[in-house]
């Protein structure tokens, strides 16, 4: 029965390749027209939100609607490098829908590199290497397709790929309606053999953003929702993070990670501080998981508990085809995966770190904060927070959920565990109020990549406010309160974010003043990355669109571009 089931899944996928062969060539030669501005530039859709503040509904960067929670799936490179084949991924496919993993919340079946031809055909396309993949991507996708999940592939913004073979650079569009016309789901876009010599004076983040914006207009133009991964962080200069948002769902912030706990520490340590810059549609990624691929099973459960905690794609990396009851039990532990897809979309930040001991805690949609406490040294010990440390007030005693033994307990107030040598012990922490956790830290001005800042560190009434680079001095942290306030410094020396004398017209120059309750001290935390004046109804503004240390922050009439987007976190 399942031979005959295989086969017939297997006649459907070769007729749906036999059908968009034969309106390929129309595909491709269709006129486009980008329907997205590039980044920086005023949107050809002004009503396009750009980024999410940290913790808000999805902003739909990309306008695509796509990785509202961070992608989960499976890519072959970690297990397989160039050795992937059409066998290996219908096979994996069909283990992931077999072994819980499709059920987990698992969806993307991903392709990495080695899977085309060495060179394009006469027309300039793509072709996949024929002993690779006998009938063709579009015949994997429709396979891969028939048991629910979706197909991800590979290519290069350069010359050609980091394994040599023919990269996008040139032929973005032709290679995004190509990958259309296959039914691909994702792409997966690297960094390799970049002609940088044909951008004169032009920075390594300069060029990227104009090669990732290319593509990122190419995907649009076919019409078909491909979730947008970029590949381009271990570049130390690139820096994705601070312009990425508008660009693409996902964003790589590391070196590629390797099957070992030195490896998979160093990737944490880059991307956990870089949680306010994540959120839904627009999300940190610290490489795949190497879970199953040598670790110690401690080490496997850390970097997963790690990982969702940091609200990360979770793509396994590992070969699911013979995993053993082991590996999958982490990969599909669904309490931990319920902290990583959590619609609230904040990545958990910091609470504490100290001598190799971690404290992290991510509030989630229904007021609960999920903690992990992560152990980096060669040695057990005890890790302990409060529940106040992490966002939660207003009760006599809290829930915790051990999320991966289930056991419950109660605590008026402590945290604590005794965690083994490279071990993360994850609770799910319940009761009382939580203030988000996030709900303090640096405003990020996703435009210019800097702070909000008050001058000097002045605190004097009716100073107005600038953007800086970041620096983490208090004159840049920001608390949101419950009555609607942005308050910076604290005890006797707090001060409001203040639109001058109750002025509601374009203009107004936003400044710091003593908190009075007043309708002009009052912000909306829009879920479309904008900070509007309750009163005024107008947008918190960079002046002139200026990216540079000193600029003035104002009110401004609500205009979608990229000087109104802000992240609070």
């Amino acid at each position: 029965m399942y031979r005959k089931f295989r086969m017939c899944l297997r006649q459907v996928a070769h007729s749906v390749a036999r059908a968009a062969r034969m309106w390929l060539a129309a595909a491709l030669a269709l006129p486009v027209v980008p329907v997205i501005a590039l980044a920086g530039a005023p949107s050809a859709l002004a009503g396009v939100p750009v980024i999410a503040l940290a913790g808000a509904p999805s902003a739909l960067a990309l306008g695509n609607g796509l990785a509202l929670t961070a992608p989960m799936g499976w890519n072959d490179w970690n297990a397989y490098g160039c050795n992937v084949s059409e066998q290996l991924v219908e096979q994996t496919a069909l283990a992931m829908h077999n072994d819980g993993m499709q059920a987990a919340g698992y969806q993307y079946v991903n392709i990495d590199d080695c899977w085309m031809s060495s060179s394009r055909d006469a027309s300039g396309n793509l072709t996949a290497n024929p002993s690779k993949f006998p009938d063709g991507i579009a015949a994997v996708a429709s396979y891969v397709h028939s048991l629910g999940l979706k197909l991800g592939i590979y290519e290069d913004a350069g010359t050609a790929t980091c394994a040599g073979f023919p990269g996008s650079y040139g032929h973005e569009q032709q290679d995004a309606n190509l990958f259309a016309s296959w039914a691909v789901d994702y792409l997966k876009y690297d960094w390799c053999n970049i002609p940088f010599s044909s951008f004169s004076g032009q920075s390594h983040q300069q060029v990227a953003q104009t090669l990732y914006t290319r593509m990122r207009n190419a995907l649009s133009a076919t019409g078909r929702p491909i979730v947008f991964s970029m590949c381009n962080g271990w570049d130390a200069s690139v820096q994705p993070w601070t312009w990425a948002a508008p660009v693409s769902n996902l964003w790589r912030t590391t070196t590629d990670i390797q099957p070992n706990f030195s490896s998979m520490l160093n990737n944490f340590h880059i991307n956990v501080g870089l949680a306010s810059f994540a959120g839904p549609g627009a999300w940190n990624d610290p490489d795949m998981l190497e879970v199953g691929n040598g670790m110690s099973a401690t080490e496997n459960q850390s970097e997963f508990s790690l990982w969702a905690e940091m609200a990360a794609p979770l793509i396994a990396g590992t070969n699911l085809v013979s995993a053993g009851s082991a590996t999958l039990s982490v990969l599909t532990n669904r309490a931990v995966i319920a902290v990583d897809q959590d619609s609230l979309g904040r990545q958990g930040h910091e609470v504490s770190s100290s001598g190799g001991l971690d404290v992290l805690a991510k509030p989630l949609a229904n007021g609960d904060v999920a903690v992990a406490l992560f152990n980096e040294t060669g040695s057990a010990a005890t890790i302990s927070t409060t529940a106040s440390a992490i966002g939660k007030t207003g009760s006599s005693s809290y829930m915790l959920t051990d999320l991966w033994t289930s056991a419950n307990s109660t605590t008026t107030g402590t945290i604590s565990a005794s965690v083994p040598a490279h071990g993360t012990v994850m609770y799910r922490a319940a009761g009382g109020t939580s203030s988000g956790g996030g709900s303090s830290g640096e405003v990020h001005a996703v435009g210019a990549g800097k702070c909000l800042d008050v001058p000097n560190s002045t605190k004097a009434n009716g100073t107005q406010l600038d953007i800086w680079t970041c620096t983490g001095g208090s004159n840049q942290i920001w608390t949101s309160t419950s009555s609607r306030q942005l308050t910076v410094y604290g005890g006797s020396s707090q001060k409001c974010l203040d639109a001058f004398n109750n002025q509601t017209t374009p203009g107004t120059k936003v400044e710091i003043w003593s908190c009075n309750g007043g309708a002009n001290q009052q912000w909306q935390l829009n879920s479309n990355g904008t900070i509007t004046g309750v009163q005024s109804g107008l947008c918190l503004d960079v002046t002139g669109a200026s990216t540079s240390n000193g600029a003035l922050v104002e009110l401004w009439t609500c205009n979608g571009q990229s000087n109104q987007q802000w992240t609070l976190g």
